[in-house]
């Protein structure tokens, strides 16, 4: 894991280290200061933690792992666009299938 990644995508998602780490299911008492380690280099979360990050972050869970900033950047906005894209089609669909339920209904 690229440390600085981590850091970059809590602060865009406006997270403390703490919050990140407590939604992450990291103990409490620990949370802020294994942040720090990851963010730090200090140590490195295993590949399931990282998931979890990217999921509460939004990011690609590959977004951690790219060595390049500026892959990292255009990598940043495939996902954006892609999630966008996906977000309007499941509201379509759901669209869709009330419309079709008011018309069994009907």
């Amino acid at each position: 894991m690229i440390p600085k990644r981590l850091r970059e995508a809590r602060h865009r998602a406006k997270l403390t280290q703490e919050k990140l780490a407590v939604m992450a299911g990291i103990d409490e008492s620990t949370a802020r200061s294994r942040i720090s380690q990851y963010e730090n280099g200090i140590y490195r979360p295993n590949f399931e933690t990282c998931c979890a990050f990217a999921r509460i972050l939004d990011v690609p869970e590959c977004y951690f792992y790219t060595v390049d900033d500026e892959f990292a950047a255009a990598l940043m906005v495939l996902y954006t666009s892609h999630s966008a894209s996906n977000r309007s089609h499941e509201a379509s669909n759901e669209g869709e299938e009330d419309a079709s339920d008011m018309q069994k209904r009907g």
